[in-house]
């Protein structure tokens, strides 16, 4: 089943007096469950990708749908929702809200779809320690790690059971070994739990972990690599 589908996707951007293709044509479907890498130079189109498969912007044209949904026909109160109940984000800044702490963050998407406190408030205690933050519920963000608050932020992108996560640079502002172990927390939530990773990235190390590399160049899908395990990383 395909999680996303685009269709002949165009965006450009008004940068001063300069038009700036972003997106140029672009057609992907990606599978229910996959784990799959968005990779290119930047501006390539990457982000930009990630944004419309998320809700966050509009194409110029072409159709982009998730889980049956056709984005473009949405409302923003229904994109909203969308973005709320279907689509984890994590993003290279954690964006994490600092007077919170840990637990509090994770459970502020439940709190926005109206979860009472005594649902979310142990599914919130039970994801962080799965993502290994025992002992550090209490804590808020300046008093954790960067590879630390990244964790909490794929706790937080994957608590309320979305249908996708949408990475953009996770591993960008973490060193080797930290986020080496956030890649394998994010496998094995693919792999235990079935929740469908996309990745934009530069990071050859995420790359490797990927079932599936998608090259873009120029706006356009310029390669796209489906493998059933990791693999050599193509220059």
């Amino acid at each position: 089943m395909n999680i996303v589908e685009c269709r002949d996707v165009t965006k450009t951007y008004q940068q001063g007096k300069v038009t700036v293709h972003a997106l140029n044509g672009v057609s992907l479907d990606i599978t229910q469950g996959g784990f799959t890498a968005l990779y290119g130079p930047s501006g390539s189109g990457k982000t930009t990708l990630l944004n419309l498969i998320g809700g966050l912007d509009r194409p110029d044209s072409g159709m982009v749908r998730v889980n049956g949904d056709e984005l473009g026909a949405m409302s923003q109160t229904k994109l909203a929702h969308m973005r709320l109940t279907k689509v984890g984000f994590i993003f290279q800044s954690y964006n994490l809200i600092p007077v919170l702490t840990a637990l509090e963050n994770v459970e502020f998407v439940m709190q926005l779809q109206g979860a009472p406190e005594s649902e979310r408030r142990p599914k919130a205690r039970a994801i962080l320690d799965e993502v290994g933050l025992e002992g550090m519920h209490n804590r808020k963000p300046s008093e954790l790690s960067g590879g630390q608050q990244q964790r909490v932020a794929v706790a937080r992108a994957i608590v309320a059971d979305p249908v996708i996560v949408l990475a953009d640079e996770p591993t960008a502002n973490l060193d080797s070994k930290t986020g080496q172990g956030l890649l394998d927390m994010m496998q094995h939530l693919n792999q235990a739990k079935g929740v469908t990773f996309i990745f934009s990235t530069h990071d050859h190390m995420v790359m490797e972990y990927s079932r599936r590399l998608v090259r873009l160049k120029d706006g356009r899908v310029e390669a796209d690599e489906v493998r059933e395990t990791a693999a050599e990383v193509p220059a």
